[in-house]
């Protein structure tokens, strides 16, 4: 069976592997799900896993499968599988269970561990590949009206849950209505933010680098937020035309950005990081006048990482109002697919030099 794998810690590694057939029994207890991978999106986490960054092989193998952004159709399922049927289209989660509490209460998004287990990026086999199995527990459905979304499944869940955390922590303030959001970044996550808080009622400003008229722009206004180009106005003259945000999502990548951010949120606001800046840069930050507006301000700083299945669903839902409110928007995000696990080198070669790849993702089989 093909997989499109690296190894780990070897930059520039991607290579064609072979794997053994899942079978339903590998997992016990009757629980299995076997799945035909159909579609499989890939991303910055891809790229930086192949540069080396970081990524780990599971135990017994030298290289590690990628592949986090699944979409695939149900083969067969274990005697003891409730949730969904042969021929169901369905996701599954990134993060597997380890020791902690949060662990075994189905929050592994959240293990207090050092050591995480997340399929496609470390210690466990992805999904780029012909076939998986896995516990039906990390099996989300995907509705056939939403097949044509097919990835943005787990990109979603990660929005859901920045979105869902920011609110969760603001009960902390009894009453909490937020008026005015900035979405940092225009990538997947930042597009889908903004659906998200547009679904919300929020007056959303989805802040990127490039001029409109562009795809990003046209999804953006499609989605009825505002696009903001920082070529032509800045972030800080953004909030002094309309005011400081009550919530901030960051998913540009850059540290700059990120600490920027907590210079223009409002009293009683939160700032959720959901980008990872794997680099070594160093930014200056006034740092007593962040310290007194936060204090004084009453103000949150959440970080958000990967999702559980809750958030899955909770994207899900979401994905499809969306898709009724706005149709034909959310799908414009599927920019450049790549026809089979072969050209995995093409793959590849999108994610470092197409600038145009909005998502990348493998038609690995049709279904």
């Amino acid at each position: 069976m093909k997989a499109i794998a690296v190894r780990p810690g070897k930059k520039n590694s991607v290579h064609l592997a072979d794997l053994p057939k899942p079978k339903l029994d590998d997992v016990p207890g009757g629980r299995g799900v076997l799945i035909r991978v159909l579609k499989v999106g890939v991303d910055a986490t891809d790229k930086e896993i192949n540069d080396a960054q970081y990524g780990n092989s599971p135990p017994g193998y030298d290289f590690l499968v990628l592949g986090h952004e699944f979409f695939g159709i149900v083969d067969s399922v274990g005697p003891n599988v409730r949730n969904v049927k042969p021929g169901d289209y369905v996701t599954a989660t990134v993060r597997r269970p380890g020791g902690s509490i949060y662990d075994k209460i189905g929050t592994s998004d959240m293990t207090s561990e050092e050591t995480y287990y997340e399929r496609g990026i470390n210690l466990l086999h992805g999904y780029l590949t012909e076939y998986i199995v896995d516990d039906c527990e990390f099996i989300v459905q995907m509705p056939v009206g939403l097949k044509h979304l097919h990835v943005l499944a787990e990109p979603m869940s990660c929005a859901a849950k920045a979105v869902q955390q920011a609110f969760e922590v603001q009960r902390r303030l009894r009453v909490w209505r937020p008026r005015v959001a900035y979405v940092l970044g225009a990538g997947q996550i930042g597009l889908l933010t903004t659906l998200i808080l547009r679904l919300r009622n929020l007056e959303v400003y989805t802040i990127a680098r490039g001029e409109a008229p562009n795809l990003k722009s046209e999804i953006v206004t499609g989605l009825g937020s505002n696009y903001v180009s920082t070529k032509q106005k800045s972030i800080k003259q953004l909030s002094e035309e309309v005011g400081k945000a009550d919530l901030i999502i960051d998913a540009t990548g850059s540290s700059a950005i990120a600490f920027g951010a907590m210079e223009v949120l409002g009293h009683n606001g939160v700032l959720v990081w959901t980008s990872i800046t794997g680099g070594r840069n160093h930014v200056e930050v006034p740092g007593d006048k962040v310290n007194l507006d936060w204090v004084l301000g009453n103000k949150l700083l959440v970080g958000s990482v990967n999702a559980n299945r809750d958030h899955f669903e909770m994207g899900i839902r979401d994905l499809a109002v969306g898709e009724v409110t706005w149709p034909g928007v959310i799908k414009k995000i599927l920019t450049t697919p790549v026809r089979g696990l072969d050209n995995y080198q093409e793959m590849m070669r999108l994610l470092v030099e197409d600038q145009s790849a909005l998502k990348v993702y493998v038609d690995v089989a049709e279904g």
